[in-house]
């Protein structure tokens, strides 16, 4: 037996050794707790507060041109990343701007 050929430890893995390749998760039920929306300049972002099995997260959606990007924060993070938010807030008005040329 070629030493890529033994079976892994975890299970199948690759596209050829899967059956269900391709396949999507089934959904998880989400209940949506609250919504938000903001526009600034020609982005869109939509904070969600949701809930699920899980537990609760903030799932943030960008939205630009029809293009979406998302990220999730699981609730126990939203006050450290609340912090930092302020912390980054706090530099951007207290930091110059760099002029052109400088």
């Amino acid at each position: 037996m070629i030493s890529n050929e033994r079976p892994s430890p975890f299970g199948r893995r690759g596209p050829y050794q899967s059956q269900s390749y391709g396949q999507p998760k089934p959904p998880v039920q989400e209940d949506t707790l609250k919504t938000e929306r903001i526009q600034i300049e020609r982005k869109s972002f939509q904070f969600t507060l949701k809930e699920n099995p899980r537990g609760r997260f903030l799932r943030i959606t960008e939205d630009v041109g029809g293009r979406r990007d998302n990220i999730i924060i699981p609730a126990t993070g939203l006050e450290e990343f609340k912090k930092i938010l302020d912390d980054m807030v706090k530099a951007a008005s207290e930091i110059p701007e760099k002029k052109e040329g400088q």
